[in-house]
């Protein structure tokens, strides 16, 4: 990361100023069996997280100027804390938890950012979950932290987490122009308006059977992430055929997905920080066939390993310089729902082992910000043992499970579109 005093970039100011709540985001872990003891958890910690300069730094924020941020030590002389002084243990169940801290800033002068002990939702079970502002890490930096706390697993490697990427960017292949913007699509709206968060688990045998669905004609099987984007896609489809007056099949205008994609090089993985960039890619919603809209999906996230260009970093340098005037500016047309209407975001903890003292990892949740007024944010986590779907909105509890339940009969859809199957067609 830059050092200490060292002024933010652009993508992480630029959360900084997240303007529809705090920019709390979070990755949560599911195990199965009797929690650990703070002491354990504590020992965990403090062992393998020891010395991570990421973890000791708090986010200020300049008195003049351009008022930029800015990262400085957690007190005055320089000291990191103790890493394991940021346990909390919460009685509550993770859906409870996301409630409350979805208006909970992080308290100025310490790091930002918790790992909390969490309640299962069965008996028997227990949930980690690493809180914090999203300027701190992104989600493959989470998950770096997150896999050295598992049995088994190295400590975090200090020196390759301050290796930052340099002049090679993991880049994706393709997408509009900044300015493009498409066809915004209507959510249920069936509740209050309000920040909403529900989590479902994906059966493993769906995902399966929709991966495999086009294997039987001499195709390759779809990759989880276009499953996940032809599954969101379907949801959006539903939306457009029950709202007002509107025709997907006959839409002028394309629907954008908005899809946060890593910009590590294949030798730059342990990085924490922020080392993403955000693309669009279509949203296939005019094709009425779940099968045709996964077809549609293959090799949308392509990606080649490049230098940026000149004028790539003279646009980051003036965006950074001129944080207020970017940040109006993006409220008003790259948050707009006719922008992107949906954000679907993808985590895999590829863990070094499978348990924590012990415990059984059993699935893997993300925690995203508070979206865009009229928009969903769709977040898929993934492990060894399975997937995760979270829905956060800004229209209500109701809508969020509406959402998600949407989600699940689309990946049936799916499944059942290929090698034969009797696909029941959706509203």
């Amino acid at each position: 990361m830059p050092g200490a005093g060292a002024r933010l970039p652009f993508m992480e100011e630029g959360m900084a100023r997240w303007p529809f709540g705090p920019p709390n985001a979070g990755v949560a872990l599911d195990f199965t069996g009797t929690p650990p003891t703070p002491a354990e958890l504590r020992n965990l910690v403090a062992e393998r997280w020891a010395g991570v300069p990421r973890l000791g730094q708090t986010l200020v924020r300049d008195r003049r100027g351009a008022r930029r941020h800015r990262w400085l030590p957690a007190d005055a002389h320089g000291h990191r804390a103790d890493p394991s002084e940021h346990l909390r243990h919460d009685d509550v169940t993770l859906p409870d938890a996301v409630g409350t801290w979805f208006h909970t800033p992080f308290p100025d002068g310490r790091p930002a950012w918790d790992l909390h002990l969490l309640r299962g939702t069965a008996d028997g079970d227990f949930t980690l979950l690493f809180r914090m502002h999203h300027s701190l890490c992104d989600g493959r930096s989470v998950t770096t932290l997150l896999r050295a706390l598992l049995d088994g697993a190295p400590p975090v490697d200090v020196p390759a987490s301050l290796a930052e990427p340099g002049p090679l960017r993991r880049t994706p292949v393709g997408g509009p122009g900044v300015f493009t913007v498409g066809l915004p699509v209507p959510l249920p709206a069936k509740g209050d308006r309000a920040p909403a968060y529900t989590v479902v688990r994906l059966p493993p045998d769906e995902v399966r059977a929709a991966r495999l669905a086009h294997s039987a004609d001499g195709h390759r099987g779809a990759t989880t992430n276009e499953v996940f984007l032809a599954a969101v896609s379907g949801v959006l489809r539903s939306c457009l055929l029950r709202g007002p007056g509107a025709d997907p099949d006959g839409a002028s205008r394309q629907v954008w997905l908005s899809v946060p994609v890593d910009q590590r090089p294949p030798d730059n993985g342990d990085f924490l920080g922020n080392a993403f960039t955000n693309v669009r890619v279509p949203a296939p919603v005019s094709l009425p066939d779940p099968a045709a809209r996964l077809a549609a999906c293959a090799g949308l996230l392509t990606t080649t390993i490049r230098r940026r260009s000149a004028v790539e970093r003279l646009v980051e340098g003036l965006v950074t310089a001129l944080p207020g005037t970017t940040a109006a500016l993006a409220r008003d047309r790259l948050f707009a729902p006719d922008y992107a209407p949906a954000a679907c975001s993808y985590v895999h903890l590829r863990e070094g082992g499978r348990t924590l003292a012990g415990r059984r990892l059993r699935a893997v949740n993300l925690v995203p910000m508070i979206p865009p007024a009229d928009t969903v944010t769709f977040a898929l986590g993934g492990c060894a043992r399975g997937h995760t779907l979270s829905v956060t909105t800004n229209s209500g509890a109701e809508d969020a499970e509406l959402l998600a339940e949407e989600f699940l009969h689309e990946l049936r859809s799916l499944g059942r579109s290929g090698s034969g199957g009797c696909y029941v067609p959706g509203p």
